[in-house]
């Protein structure tokens, strides 16, 4: 595969001083590779492409595999220092879903969908290497685009693939759409934060106005996010304000 690496370095590095780009052929996850760097002390800015990922995870650990050209799996490694870390995979899944077709709409807090049926998904991790709340931290951005279709692997409703709205794409034409516009997301919400970003997640929410039950067994009604990213669910002990560390989130059909 093409990647045009040096097209998107030099797209990039004007943006992101210090800035690389890295394709490997295959490994286990490019989340785990980054930040076992950073924990070696290499922080800097980089963007690490994986033909294939063979041991990728997803939110609450849940596996992520990828076949070459299935799928497109890579992950942004870069130090931020935004004053609140709060509904930065909501900025995240706004870029990409803008970058990508209007036909998208993102499932709060990590995935994207493609007619109720999961696209893509974002994993972020951190490495923080002082004690200072206020010092930046290395950000791993991790994300993994379905390319083309491919087998459920148990799942009851088949995965959405990008090829449904966008026939013929590639990995690497999907990876110069969201490349940039994913690196002036992560700095801008360094300066301003989720508030920035709301509206546009909030445009493509395909939770909102919907029947939701949490998994701690609570049913309501999604009204959009706050401020800071959390999911707002009008329940019948009244308006929660949800976050992704305390429970998950299901549409009623």
């Amino acid at each position: 595969m093409n990647w045009q690496g040096e097209a998107l370095w030099e797209a990039i590095a004007p943006v992101l001083p210090g800035f690389t780009v890295e394709v490997l052929p295959h490994i286990g996850s490019t989340n785990t590779e980054l930040m076992r760097r950073a924990r070696a002390g290499q922080t800097e800015p980089v963007l690490l492409v994986a033909e294939q990922q063979t041991a990728g995870r997803g939110r609450l650990g849940r596996d992520w595999h990828s076949a070459a050209g299935d799928s497109l799996t890579f992950s942004l490694g870069l130090e931020l220092a935004p004053a609140d870390w709060s509904g930065l995979s909501l900025a995240v899944g706004a870029s990409l879903a803008e970058s990508l077709h209007p036909a998208i709409r993102l499932k709060w807090p990590n995935d994207l969908w493609l007619a109720d049926r999961k696209l893509a998904g974002i994993l972020i991790e951190t490495a923080s290497f002082t004690q200072s709340r206020d010092a930046p931290r290395y950000a791993v951005i991790g994300v993994g685009i379905n390319i083309a279709g491919r087998a459920a692997d148990g799942l009851s409703t088949p995965p959405a693939h990008l090829r449904e709205v966008l026939p013929g794409i590639d990995a690497p034409q999907a990876l110069a759409r969201v490349a940039l516009p994913l690196v002036q997301t992560a700095l801008a919400f360094q300066q301003a934060g989720f508030a920035a970003f709301q509206a546009r997640f909030d445009a493509r929410d395909a939770l909102r106005d919907r029947h939701v039950t949490l998994s701690d067994g609570t049913t309501g009604t999604a009204h959009g996010t706050s401020e800071r990213g959390a999911l707002l669910v009008h329940t019948a002990g009244g308006m929660q304000a949800i976050t992704s560390s305390e429970v998950r989130v299901r549409p009623v059909a």
